[in-house]
């Protein structure tokens, strides 16, 4: 119980350390800097690398006991950065273009040096990794810095159902800089964080569903969720192989790309089969590996269609200020009708910029509910015709997860030594926590570990906990209310039906990508009601293993909202002429305050009244995992 009042305190000291005007003490010569800008400056001895990450550290020093977004920082930085000063000059940046950067890793990224990896419990807590991540390794090879460790939601948010993000109990909360009482959301939430309040120059984060994106949302950045299987998850703490990867938080469009080019594995990694195959998205679900319900892992789909393609030499290439040009983008409003009419209105003014710069958009939801346009002005705007039958639901998603985590988070616990969980199971997890609840759960349970540990452990084992009214399947027992009870490979079917149903708009409306609202602008911080976002579009590519871009859209009472661009597998260089073409026509970033809390002069204004169609019944969202 100590630890929970010292935490306690601790978040109230955060809201006086703000209001005592830290923020006009941090230095900020280097806010907002580009890779490209930093590199010119560093080539021409207008800076060093060691001057760049002092800058960092004086502003993290400034401003973090407000924002709590950094868990560990590397105690050796300054002396990498002394090495890359020497290095400048005697090596070509084609080679290093991140040579002297400073990077921001989120703490279940495996770093073999001193720092801790963790995922934010103390069960992970001792002796460091014994290696690099195999995505840690390419950065260090392409010249950058890693300059420490970002808190996350504990066990990036898959722990319990009623989880806040951004709390850890190694790491405590972390606070969003642009009002402090407010979520980060998670589980990349100190990333995110992080790369707002420019404490580095890139901040890495990892995504299940919505981990990357929702920070990116809230905090004001972009957020770039690569396609399962272009960056290795090798030494990364897992949830699922099937959904689990990493991907930069960053600034702009072209520092995420940046960072993309150094992380991507564009060599089958041992320590990651998807590095060489697809995503469940694009995998053989057709009966032939073994039965009707069996997706067969990294293999191509025998039309040719799903083969594993090519990697582009650079992914920069495909940057474009001109990008919407031409486009076509499919609309899904994904929720946001439950959401406020300033959120609305912002959406659509993102909108509405998108068609000035020659988009075209195809509004995909039901006519008859708020689609053929609704909210939109503008000839730019057409309702799909016919119209769309909807996105297949992915209903084994939870499942598969809780499925997948039990085996991958063992495999993970034995490349670990010195740490209480090395060489365990999730069942060793599960008894720490049990005998440290007042260090790892004051806030919250850990219902999803054992809902995970009590599954069958065969893959067409019936469930039954787990059912499907869409889906059934015939070899199990019926539900009431109807439906089956529901197998792994059943849910692997299920989540490759929604990647199918993702595709099958995109070809049938000519579309070069998906367009959503990100997710909900950030709410307070409810360490006793939990998370309380009302909408997100992050599940339309989380269980097929698709690719997602978010770019800050604008604004609502001074708290970021962005957009999502969302394709197949293997379409970034479509997602970055997208991004990159409004990132160029709307230049909504702009950077945080750090003020205690949201203020507006409106506060006892006049009555919003809703729209006519919005339904204002609250709805509960799962959190990002």
């Amino acid at each position: 119980m100590v630890r929970t009042l010292v935490f306690t305190l601790a978040f109230a000291s955060t809201l006086a350390v703000a209001r005592d005007g830290d923020n006009e003490n941090a230095p900020t010569r280097f806010n907002e800097a580009t890779i490209a800008q930093l590199q010119a400056e560093m080539n021409s001895g207008q800076l060093t690398s060691v001057g760049l990450v002092q800058f960092y550290l004086e502003r993290i020093e400034a401003l973090d006991p407000g924002v709590n977004a950094i868990l560990e920082l590397n105690p050796d930085a300054l002396k990498l950065a002394a090495q890359a000063d020497q290095m400048r000059g005697h090596v070509s940046l084609k080679d290093k273009p991140l040579l002297g950067i400073p990077i921001l890793l989120k703490d279940n990224i495996d770093t073999g040096d001193k720092m801790q990896t963790t995922a934010g419990s103390f069960v992970l807590f001792g002796q460091p990794a014994l290696q690099d991540s195999t995505l840690v390794g390419n950065l260090r090879a392409k010249g950058a810095i890693i300059l420490g460790k970002t808190n996350l939601s504990e066990w990036a948010n898959f722990r319990s159902t009623f989880s806040t993000s951004g709390w850890s109990g190694r790491g405590g909360l972390t606070h969003n800089p642009y009002s402090l009482d407010r979520n980060a959301c998670g589980s990349s939430s100190g990333s995110g964080a992080a790369a707002s309040a420019n404490f580095a120059t890139i901040s890495l984060g990892s995504e299940t569903d919505g981990s990357i994106v929702c920070p990116a949302n809230v905090n004001g950045v972009v957020g770039f969720k690569p396609t399962i299987g272009l960056v290795s998850r090798g030494g990364v703490v897992p949830i699922s192989h099937n959904q689990d990867t990493v991907g930069p938080h960053a600034r702009t469009v072209a520092d995420a790309v940046a960072t993309l080019n150094a992380i991507v594995s564009r060599s089958p990694d041992p320590r990651d089969a998807y590095t060489g195959g697809v995503p469940l998205g694009w995998e053989a679900c057709d009966g032939s590996g073994g039965g009707p319900y069996v997706c067969t892992p990294s293999r191509p789909i025998q039309d040719g269609k799903h083969n594993r393609p090519a990697l582009p030499a650079d992914y920069s290439a495909f940057l474009n200020s001109n990008g919407l040009s031409g486009a076509r983008l499919g609309l899904t409003r994904s929720g946001i009708t439950n959401s406020t009419p300033q959120v609305q209105s912002a959406f659509y003014a993102a909108i509405a910029k998108m068609g000035a710069a020659g988009a075209t958009i195809i509004d995909l939801d039901d006519p008859n509910s708020s689609g053929n346009c609704s909210g939109i002005t503008g000839a730019f705007c057409q309702p799909a015709s016919p119209p769309f039958a909807g996105f297949s639901p992915a209903e084994g998603e939870f499942f598969v997860l809780e499925f997948d985590i039990r085996n991958d988070l063992a495999n993970y616990f034995a490349t670990r030594k010195g740490v209480p969980a090395a060489g365990g199971t999730l069942q060793t997890a599960i008894d720490f926590n049990n005998a440290h609840a007042d260090v790892e759960m004051p806030y919250f349970g850990q219902e999803i570990f054992l809902q995970a540990e009590g599954l069958k452990t065969g893959a067409n084992d019936c469930q039954p906990d787990f059912s499907s009214s869409n889906f059934p399947d015939a070899a199990c027992p019926a539900v009431p209310g109807g439906g089956t009870q529901i197998t792994y490979n059943d849910g692997l079917v299920i989540d490759h039906k929604a990647g199918a149903s993702l595709d099958a708009a995109l070809q049938k409306y000519n579309l070069d990508a998906i367009l959503a609202p990100t997710d909900s602008p950030a709410w307070t911080t409810d360490l006793i009601l939990t998370d309380h976002f009302t909408f997100a579009s992050s599940g339309l590519a989380g269980p097929p293993g698709y690719p997602i871009i978010q770019v800050p859209s604008g604004d609502v009472f001074g708290m970021p909202v962005g957009v999502s661009f969302i394709g197949t597998a293997f379409s970034e260089p479509t997602l970055i002429r997208l991004a990159s073409g409004f990132e160029a026509a709307s230049h909504a970033r702009f950077q945080p305050t750090f003020t205690p809390d949201v203020t507006t002069p409106h506060t006892l204004g006049t009555f919003l009244a809703h729209p006519p169609d919005l339904d204002t019944k609250p709805r509960k969202q799962h959190h990002h995992f």
